[in-house]
């Protein structure tokens, strides 16, 4: 699942499908690690200082958290060169990684702790939850799209994030035995906030979430909760894929 700013998303969504939408699934790097040249990690640090910093990217944990998670192992192997800039790209299945402004965006509001663990609904590509397993003590992740969530959970045993739990299935109930959750972060848009993902947020804890319906208007939501109270703000206007499964009937 993926999400761009509002404004860029018509060319960046563009830039994408001329690229391939491969819409069968993708030609993986799975099955044998992907040699990372050095034009990788150059291209992460200049991803962070000239795509991040300026842009208000300013915990120095998740920027760091941003310039070591190889995002080029969560593309189609053609897709690779393509991977440090700043747009989503198609990765099947109708879906797409977020630009990477979108996922230290999002990260960084949920100011994660050493200690905390975090819900993540839509797993997508793994990249988000390989970012906040540097960050987090224990990643709980949900994809409904069964390939895409396969081929997460593959990549990032391949990668070493032994700390990220990948589950096939609807995110719109969250993962009740695993709650409360000290985050929670979701990557696609429902019309609203889904109640049991509220309920499964600790006390003090926070949710940034897209809200909107498809083809309308979404909005980044911070929320946070403080005993029976649940604050909410929206923070930056995006546009995300559609929340599916027992979103849609709600």
């Amino acid at each position: 699942m993926a999400g761009t700013m509002r404004a860029p998303w018509p060319v960046l969504l563009a830039a994408s499908l001329c690229l391939g939408g491969f819409p069968g699934g993708w030609v993986s790097a799975a099955g044998g690690a992907v040699p990372q040249p050095e034009g990788h990690a150059e291209a992460r640090r200049e991803m962070v200082e000239t795509q991040l910093r300026p842009r208000g990217i300013r915990n120095a944990r998740v920027l760091e958290a941003m310039g070591k998670v190889p995002r080029h192992e969560f593309v189609p192997t053609l897709l690779q060169g393509f991977a440090y800039r700043d747009r989503p790209l198609p990765i099947g299945h109708g879906q797409t990684i977020s630009q990477p402004f979108i996922v230290a965006f999002m990260t960084q509001a949920l100011d994660p702790a050493p200690t905390d663990k975090v819900l993540e609904v839509g797993t997508g590509s793994g990249y988000q939850a390989a970012v906040l397993a540097e960050l987090v003590a224990k990643v709980y992740t949900i994809e409904i799209v069964a390939p895409l969530g396969e081929r997460a959970r593959a990549d990032l045993a391949r990668l070493r994030y032994d700390n990220v739990q990948v589950r096939v299935g609807d995110g719109y109930e969250g993962w009740p035995e695993h709650a409360p959750f000290d985050a929670i972060i979701v990557t696609c848009s429902p019309a609203k906030v889904p109640k049991p993902l509220v309920d499964q947020l600790r006390d003090g804890g926070r949710m940034i979430i897209p809200v909107g319906e498809e083809g309308g208007v979404q909005e980044l939501v911070l929320l946070e909760k403080r005993g029976a109270a649940v604050t909410q703000r929206a923070v930056l206007p995006v546009r995300f894929v559609p929340m599916t499964g027992k979103a849609q009937g709600r």
